[in-house]
């Protein structure tokens, strides 16, 4: 069997603590599982290692049961106490945790006094008015239960980003180290960045199509096929997303990739303009119907059949007809900005709050990521769930920086904080101890039941706090899992605007958060945007790459980002709103 990772063995262990909590089991031993994962999560060094070389024993939050537990998933892959407590319970029980506000209490209650043991039958206690009736419920808390199955019912059958972004890229990889793939590319809503994907599209050109779609229907990824074809094949990739490969000669690849990329509505304006000339368009030619039709060039490239309808080439990401194609008749579309040019980034947590690793470790992975500057924001005291740091941990923190930076050559930390939105709008820090700080990310972490017009004052109060740079996710937003909450976003942009604060650009999959778009607003109005990975932990720092995906879905540049600025030039940037206070 193979062996778990680190990753693997903490989620088993907080799923434990789950069912031991489902079973009314004693509060200690399910403390005690938790606090196994956080000691997991703290280790700097490697699990299996620690594991064969029998260094688990000593270590703060793993006693003799559980070192024994983790060391069998760690070197099996399996822990069979684990899999006697899933037994217990029905199958689908594990969905209701993806309901927002239900934690295992509440799962209990439901599971115990009306047998709910699956979102479906959650959805009918709730239209039957039996969940308002329970203790600890009531009709509000029903009335949020339906909204979260709502939720998560549009999301179904939906995808991050990342996790299409993981797999396509496994597949494409793959399907270039065949002999027989002469160009090949995802297209869809993979190729446009969207947020959330339905499936995955992959488009191939080769002289042999059934020995590449032999090839992909095979792929280890693939749990089951769906069509099997020489030039079409579907299937279901093991983490349940549908991957669908289409395959066409070399001379037919640039009309698939632009066919298969660009949105349904982009789509259309380029079929009307090719009837316009008498030509039809679709994903295998460009061909004439008309005698009196414009003669047709070579096509080599997908730039080709944008120039021959006079534009200049539009970039996957803006193919969603939101004035692509005007801007590229005018010559005006953006110089889109790249993930090479961030010189650094703000969002990130380190093992003082929530994050697994510690400063020395994140500013080193920084640095390999070619970076000049890093931010540590950890949580403020009143995320108590995230290990907030209280002021004089804080003071502590902004030291060791201080420190860390004395052997730094062409790197600096900043230190920072990300701190909590009150309710009323107040900050979780006082101005003396945010003062002492390079930089405040204000977010809110809590009462996400506001109303719209008391929510945008909340925001708009603490961005008018001099020492608030940047706002941090600015709807709370956790997608295919959370709505927004209600507030007027270009109301929020404007204060950005006259307050000279900067607006997160949560690169987080599970966030993309302020939404692409609104950039093109925010840019309007002069509002810069920071692309934060709210990394917490060093592997974290990728989530830059989602960012940047929609950054330029937002048709953002590199003069629009905060963080493509050289160290030297980020400094007087952190420091101008305070300084405008002042003046």
């Amino acid at each position: 069997m193979p062996s778990a990772t680190r990753d693997q063995v903490i989620e088993v262990l907080e799923r434990i603590a789950l069912l031991l909590e489902l079973q009314g089991e004693n509060p200690f031993k399910i403390r005690a599982y938790h606090n196994g994962a956080r000691a997991l999560e703290m280790l700097e060094d490697d699990l299996g290692t620690l594991v064969r070389e029998d260094k688990l024993k000593g270590i703060p939050g793993i006693g003799d049961a559980l070192r024994e537990k983790i060391s069998t998933l760690v070197t099996t892959g399996k822990l069979p106490y684990y899999d006697e407590l899933v037994a217990q319970f029905p199958p689908k029980l594990f969905e209701l945790f993806d309901v927002p506000g239900l934690g295992p209490k509440k799962i209990k209650a439901l599971y115990e006094k009306l047998q709910v043991a699956s979102l479906a039958d959650l959805e009918k206690a709730c239209q039957d008015n039996k969940v308002a009736t329970l203790d600890g419920f009531g009709a509000k808390t029903q009335e949020k239960i339906l909204h979260g199955l709502a939720t998560l019912k549009q999301g179904a059958g939906r995808h991050l980003a990342s996790v299409a972004a993981h797999a396509s890229a496994t597949l494409l990889d793959d399907l270039r180290a065949h002999p027989d793939t002469i160009r090949l590319s995802a297209g869809g809503s993979t190729r446009r960045r969207n947020e959330t994907v339905h499936d995955i599209d992959i488009i191939v050109s080769t002289k042999n199509p059934s020995a590449i779609s032999q090839a992909f229907r095979e792929h280890p990824l693939v749990e089951s096929v769906l069509a099997a074809g020489d030039t079409k094949s579907s299937v279901v990739l093991k983490n349940g997303l549908q991957a669908d490969l289409r395959v066409v000669s070399d001379e037919e690849y640039p009309f698939a990739l632009m066919y298969f990329t660009g949105s349904k509505e982009h789509n259309i304006v380029l079929r009307g303009l090719a009837q316009d000339r008498g030509w039809t368009l679709n994903e295998y030619r460009l061909a004439a119907v008309r005698k009196d039709a414009p003669e047709i060039p070579e096509i080599r490239d997908e730039r080709d059949i944008y120039e021959l309808f006079g534009f200049d080439y539009i970039e996957p990401e803006l193919r969603e007809n939101r004035g692509e194609l005007e801007a590229a008749t005018k010559h005006k579309l953006p110089d889109l900005v790249k993930l090479e040019q961030l010189k650094g980034t703000f969002h990130n947590h380190t093992r003082a709050s929530d994050g697994r690793n510690t400063l020395a470790e994140m500013a080193a992975a920084a640095q390999e990521l070619g970076l000049e500057y890093l931010g540590i924001a950890d949580h403020s005291k009143a995320s108590v769930q995230a290990n907030g740091l209280d002021p004089a941990r804080l003071k502590k923190q902004i030291a060791e920086i201080k420190s860390l930076n004395q052997d730094f050559d062409g790197f600096r930390l900043f230190s920072g904080t990300e701190c909590d939105i009150l309710k009323d709008g107040a900050l979780d820090f006082s101005d003396s101890v945010l003062a002492q700080l390079d930089y405040v990310v204000a977010s809110v972490h809590s009462s996400f039941t506001l109303g719209e017009a008391e929510m945008t004052k909340r925001l708009i109060r603490a961005m008018e706090n001099p020492h608030v740079t940047m706002l941090g996710h600015l709807t709370g937003r956790i997608l295919l899992k959370r709505d927004s909450y209600a507030v007027n976003i270009p109301a929020v942009i404007e204060a950005a605007a006259e307050t000279g604060t900067f607006i997160e650009l949560n690169a987080d999959p599970h966030r993309l958060d302020m939404d692409w778009r609104w950039w093109r607003l925010a840019k309007e109005k002069g509002v810069k945007c920071v692309i934060n990975p709210d990394a917490h932990s060093t592997e974290g720092l990728q989530n830059l790459y989602f960012g940047i995906g929609a950054a330029r879905k937002g048709w953002l540049t590199r003069n629009d980002v905060v963080n493509c600025l050289s160290l030297k030039q980020v400094i007087p940037a952190l420091e101008a709103k305070r300084k405008a206070h002042k003046s």
